[in-house]
């Protein structure tokens, strides 16, 4: 099976190479992708030998061409190669691992061309995830999702499709139990130092302000068409259990393993089989004990700011998603307090109301004003 991993020098990205590694008999790295990190994306194409490479935040530069064509690679630039890629009628399944709404494009694109699309861009459906939806019963396209989330909800529904509720669990992030008067000082490498996952900075800090699963429960709503009173989130320090759903006649099926995200990602690749991850297998003899807990909204505002985007409805969660990936960057920068980022959030989707999100020019202006309002409020604060 050719494969195109959009992302790859991420850390979903990574993940994905270390299970197709352990099965060369089953696929085929037909096409790797990364923003900027050119020698990273070198070294992936040295070991993996794909047809295609992208470079998405790059110009075309001719010595680069060279380097990779020596590797037998061919090299493309811009953002619209991702699109080529996808859409590449021998390309198979997309990986779609982009942070942000920068994977929005292209994960539609491989949507649009009815491919398989192993979804770990949150981003897509929160933005789009009516016309994501839409697209894919009109191609044919299959979306799995991969987010450990969502994939645990995935197995734990099999057949059945019409589940009470489902529950997402959530780690907690570093300040689960940190005084709230403290949080206003807490550094960037305290938020990006997550107590069960190795991730990337901005997503580390989504764990830290819980709003990944503010985005969660809106990715959730698209792919398991489910309405927000629906979709429950409880803090899971273990991150054993990675999601639970509940059926009319009080079962309750969960789905556990060691945070590893080769878990999910195996599940994706091979499904309906199964196949070896490479992950630890779980004892739970060691784990010995699973608990479980509310979110506390004093301490965790961005998740109810997501649930309330999430009944805005139209427009509303892309509005969300721009102003948090405005707020993040100006955290990591050194230029927000963390307790910020929230305050952030609220003020931009108070300044631009929701509107219809029919098409996806609609949705980008969304982004593209609540970018512009949100760095406002960043500056409004800062000075």
């Amino acid at each position: 099976m050719n494969l195109a991993i959009f992302g790859a020098t991420g850390s979903i990205g990574a993940s994905t190479l270390d299970v197709v590694a352990r099965h060369p008999e089953r696929y085929r790295v037909f096409a790797l992708t990364a923003n900027g990190s050119a020698e990273q994306l070198a070294e992936l194409c040295r070991r993996h030998r794909p047809r295609y490479a992208v470079l998405s935040g790059v110009s075309r530069n001719t010595t680069m061409e060279r380097e990779f064509a020596s590797l037998g690679v061919e090299l493309l630039f811009g953002a619209e190669a991702l699109e080529v890629v996808a859409r590449h009628p021998e390309t198979r399944t997309v990986m779609a691992a982009i942070v942000g709404a920068a994977g929005l494009a292209s994960t539609l694109a491989a949507v649009r061309a009815g491919k398989r699309v192993l979804l770990a861009n949150k981003e897509a459906l929160v933005m789009a995830g009516p016309l994501a939806m839409r697209a894919a019963r009109q191609s044919g396209a299959q979306i799995l999702p991969v987010d450990s989330e969502h994939n645990a909800v995935f197995q734990c529904l099999g057949t059945s499709k019409d589940p009470r509720k489902v529950i997402l669990t959530a780690s907690g992030g570093p300040f689960r139990a940190t005084a709230l008067e403290s949080l206003d000082s807490v550094t960037p490498e305290q938020a990006c130092a997550h107590p069960n996952w190795t991730m990337g900075r901005k997503i580390s800090v989504d764990s830290a302000t819980m709003m990944n699963k503010g985005l969660e429960v809106i990715e959730a709503r698209w792919l398991f068409d489910l309405p927000a009173e629906r979709i429950e989130v409880l803090i899971h320090p273990q991150s054993i259990v990675h999601s639970l759903v509940e059926y009319a006649d009080g079962s309750v099926i969960a789905q556990l393993s060691n945070p590893d995200m080769r878990v999910p990602i195996a599940n994706a690749l091979a499904y309906p089989e199964r196949m070896a991850s490479g992950a630890q297998p779980l004892d739970l003899c060691l784990v010995r004990n699973l608990s479980f807990e509310r979110a506390d909204p004093a301490r965790f505002p961005c998740l109810g700011l997501a649930y309330a985007a999430l009944r805005a409805g139209g427009t509303a969660p892309a509005v969300l998603n721009a102003a948090n990936e405005i707020a993040v960057d100006a955290f990591l920068a050194g230029r927000l307090a963390f307790t910020g980022i929230a305050g952030v959030i609220a003020d931009t989707l108070a300044a631009v109301p929701a509107g219809p999100a029919d098409d996806l020019a609609q949705v980008m202006e969304a982004d593209a004003r609540a970018r512009q309002v949100a760095r406002g409020r960043v500056m409004a604060l800062a000075a």
